[in-house]
């Protein structure tokens, strides 16, 4: 079994390859620059955006399944153009590649993101609701799922819309790294955006998990699944846990500057779709991911 994982140097592409690399699978990483630490069988370096090279990579591997990670996933990125063309014009890329090779692969996944749904006026979100994104990236993943449809009936492609989740290795912007790197360093203040705002938070050993699982399920193809935990915890609760874990304490800024304009308020998801397809999912209560975090 070859796997070929786009974006195999970030932070998700990192669990995913280890978890295929346990199952003896053949791991090919799909990198923009090489990096050292990248838990490959072989790497191949491509930007999305160049399409020869991208299909000249293809045709080299072949691979029977692809988990395309590769995007500009931090909401507040500045770069508004470089979001469009790698998350939408780089998708497209990818797959057109995998139609002129003619690669006969099994699962093409591609990582979408729950931001697609905005504001819902409902309280635990399925996959039928209604997008509404609200910022530039939800746009540009909501956008990615529907150059997907172009290529459905030639492609066993199934789409994921991923909640928040975090772990070891994420980078310190996102918003728990952040809190726990404070806490860490047992620091007096911390300054945070919007403190009334709730999200679902998964670990990325689950997400991980969910992602090989349903690539090796034929009865996932053409569909889209939500990946989350099911359960909300507000930013203050994030705070309490750490507290509790680490005896440290510190005093919560709001910086206006982090605040960010067409905020998300809750985010909170249903599972139901996606162990109908799989099975039980693996459950890390967020406390216990923070405590890996923290202890790392």
């Amino acid at each position: 079994m070859k796997v070929l994982i786009t974006g195999a140097n970030g932070f998700t592409g990192m669990f995913l390859a280890r978890e295929y690399k346990l199952l003896g699978a053949e791991v090919v990483g799909l990198v923009q620059r090489s990096h050292p630490e990248v838990e490959a069988d072989s790497v191949f370096e491509a930007n999305l955006l160049d399409r020869v090279r991208l299909l000249s990579v293809i045709q080299a591997v072949r691979p029977d399944y692809v988990v395309h990670l590769a995007a500009i996933s931090f909401v507040a990125h500045g770069n508004v153009d470089e979001i469009y063309r790698t998350n939408v014009v780089g998708t497209r890329n990818l797959l057109q590649a995998l139609l002129d090779a003619d690669v006969k692969a099994k699962g093409v996944l591609l990582a979408s993101t729950a931001n697609i749904y905005g504001n819902a006026s409902v309280e635990v979100i399925d996959e039928s609701v209604s997008p509404s994104p609200a910022n530039d990236y939800a746009v540009s993943k909501l956008a990615m799922e529907y150059v997907a449809r172009l290529y459905a009936d030639r492609l066993p492609i199934i789409v994921t819309r991923p909640f928040n989740y975090t772990g070891v290795g994420q980078a310190d912007n996102f918003l728990l790294p952040k809190i726990v790197d404070h806490f860490r360093r047992r620091a007096s203040v911390i300054e945070l955006g919007n403190l009334d705002v709730a999200r679902d938070f998964s670990d990325v050993r689950m997400v991980a998990n969910c992602y090989r699982r349903l690539l090796e399920t034929q009865g996932a193809v053409g569909s889209i699944f939500n990946t989350c935990s099911g359960r909300a915890h507000s930013l203050m609760d994030v705070l309490r846990m750490a507290e509790k874990i680490t005896g440290h304490s510190m005093e919560v800024r709001v910086n206006p500057a982090f605040v960010r304009a067409n905020e998300v308020h809750v985010l909170r998801g249903s599972r139901v779709r996606l162990e109908a397809a799989i099975g039980s999912v693996a459950d890390y209560p967020l406390e216990e991911t923070l405590r890996w975090m923290l202890e790392a």
